[in-house]
């Protein structure tokens, strides 16, 4: 039988988990965006720049299990998205990238948009396909869909010429079904050897990351059996309740929250999840992890890193988790209710720090816990990049696993407020909030527009203090100066006002509940919600002191004399001047 490219693209998407794509159509991807309009299944969203599709995406991908789709324009469409596609690729994220590209049958260069786009995306995706003809697009789509969601899951990138999406082509006349493939055992000596090094430790812990989205009940069957403390990092934060008595926070080492710091600090067997030790997560490698590690991951790249493992597990953290857990057998702990009242004790302790400190404006962290107060267990909440991230990680307590979302590797400015929109269109009935950073809003503000047209109610809590928090921050210690960090002002109602969404403002710490339960209430009659939480950031988060820390020691020493002595006659230099 005969069908168009295009045609072929729609079923090849209509067999895999797929309920929306994002992206602008343009001459090069018309025919496509023709036949997802007519397509029963998928919904394909008009974003207002491609950064936002691929973002979006992203948030349908981390929050269900379907995959994040974006469909745009070769060339500038890619290179706008590229952002994102990088996103999806450190944090391990599936994704299809499906863009047209010039026509192959004219022979002729200088086409608008032309670029070798293979070789543009080669370091990001996992694959890259260019369609050649007909035939190969269905096999090539759920190629793309099996790498994209296998191993360390990832984006991978499909380019259709422009004459092969309009043009009638030869194919089978019965098109195959997309059959997923099964995962594999981990490998049971691994298992074997790592039940040893567990029954031996005397303070065993475990610390787990975002590939244990899909592994709750595992995890929490494990830290209940071993009544070990359990720490995340920041991008899996998500992943376990914060509601759990032997929940910790955020990492462990130098950078991490007292509570986790303490429960972690003679750890002897260390069972590591789907973790990578990354940079962020373990707060610039601030952490001493003992000789007994455990490790467990999907990909056997990540093995001996940063960190050497004992014992190595290559397999899904849920089906390795359960195969451990099946070996262990009836193997419990008894409950540890010492360290139950460490944990909550300096969880308390930590938090009223924040509460008594000297904060002129809103107060972050009481902003953040009120936050979590008032979302209910099927709601969803976001995170940005920047300095809310950190006290997102130290403040919010998340009532249920795999409802909080934050981007960390890639770690790009703009995330949250397309993101939360594929999160909202992937789950209508649960109210989306997300807390973002001033920069970060005024990069990808724009999607409020996007939302605000498809009557999607959701809250943006953009934290404006009028800065590059984060960078501000560590400009201030040894510069005494902030460059290029200080935002000029901008009116947040007017973006509002502009793009169709309601306006709160929270200028003082007793504002903080009624305008929440205000928010919440404009959000649920499908109106998108600005809120302007005027935030100080006065107070530096444990991730941000133990970060300098770290890297401090790590200067030579006439390079740390060099750094101080800098600082001190700038500081001299400018109180003086001023």
């Amino acid at each position: 039988m005969k069908k168009t490219g295009a045609w072929l693209v729609r079923y090849a998407l209509e067999q895999l988990p797929i309920s929306h794509t994002f992206g602008i159509p343009g001459m090069q991807n018309t025919e496509i965006y023709d036949e997802l309009d007519r397509s029963k299944k998928i919904t394909p969203v008009l974003v207002t720049h491609e950064e936002s599709a691929s973002f979006a995406a992203d948030g349908i991908a981390r929050s269900s299990n379907r995959i994040g789709v974006c469909v745009v324009v070769p060339g500038a469409g890619v290179s706008n998205a590229f952002s994102g596609i990088c996103e999806a690729y450190l944090d391990g994220i599936p994704m299809l990238v499906i863009a047209g590209s010039a026509r192959l049958d004219t022979g002729k260069s200088y086409q608008l948009h032309q670029l070798d786009q293979q070789e543009l995306t080669r370091g990001a995706v996992k694959k890259g396909f260019r369609i050649r003809k007909h035939s190969e697009i269905v096999p090539s789509l759920f190629e793309a869909y099996t790498i994209a969601v296998t191993g360390c899951p990832g984006p991978c990138f499909i380019e259709v010429p422009v004459e092969i999406q309009m043009m009638l082509g030869e194919v089978e006349d019965n098109l195959p079904v997309y059959k997923a493939p099964e995962p594999a055992a981990p490998p049971l000596d691994a298992i074997n050897a790592a039940v040893e090094l567990i029954k031996n430790a005397k303070k065993p812990g475990i610390y787990a990351g975002w590939g244990c989205k899909d592994a709750f009940e595992q995890l929490k069957q494990l830290v209940d059996m071993l009544q070990a403390p359990i720490s995340l990092t920041m991008q899996g934060y998500g992943v376990f309740p914060g509601t759990h008595p032997l929940h910790t926070g955020m990492g462990f080492g130098v950078s991490a929250v007292p509570a986790a710091q303490r429960a972690f600090a003679d750890c002897d067997c260390l069972i590591a999840v789907a973790v990578r030790f990354a940079e962020v997560a373990t707060g610039s490698y601030g952490i001493n992890v003992t000789e007994n590690l455990i490790h467990i991951d999907i990909d056997p790249e990540v093995f001996d890193k940063n960190f050497k493992a004992k014992v190595k597990i290559a397999g899904d953290a849920k089906v390795s988790l359960q195969a451990l857990i099946t070996a262990l057998g009836g193997y419990h702990r008894p409950e540890n209710t010492a360290l139950i009242d460490q944990i909550r004790e300096a969880k308390n302790d930590y938090f009223n720090e924040w509460l008594s400190a000297r904060i002129d404006g809103v107060n972050p962290a009481l902003f953040i816990r009120e936050l979590g107060t008032l979302m209910e267990e099927d709601d969803y909440v976001l995170s940005d990049v920047g300095n809310h991230t950190f006290l997102m990680g130290e403040h919010f307590v998340v009532k249920r696993a795999g409802h909080f979302i934050a981007p960390c590797d890639f770690n790009c400015m703009g995330y949250a407020a397309p993101a939360s929109l594929g999160v909202k269109l992937i789950h209508p009935e649960s109210l989306v909030a997300a807390v973002i950073g001033d920069g970060c809003f005024l990069m990808t503000c724009m999607e409020t527009l996007t939302a605000a047209s498809l009557q999607q109610g959701i809250i943006y809590c953009i934290f404006k203090d009028g800065e590059l928090a984060q960078i501000s921050q560590t400009q201030k210690i040894p510069y005494n100066k902030k460059t290029c960090t200080v935002l000029k002002d901008y009116n947040l109602e007017g973006i509002a006002i502009a793009t169709g969404a309601a306006y709160l403002s929270v200028s003082d710490n007793s504002d903080i509940t009624a305008v929440l339960q205000e928010a919440r209430g404009i959000a649920g009659k499908g109106q998108p919600v600005i809120v302007d939480v005027r935030v100080s950031y006065a107070k530096k988060t444990a991730y941000t002191k133990g970060v300098i820390t770290t890297n401090l020691k790590r200067f030579p020493l006439k390079e740390k004399i060099r750094l101080i002595f800098r600082i001190v006659i700038r500081r001299l230099f400018n109180s003086r001047s001023g």
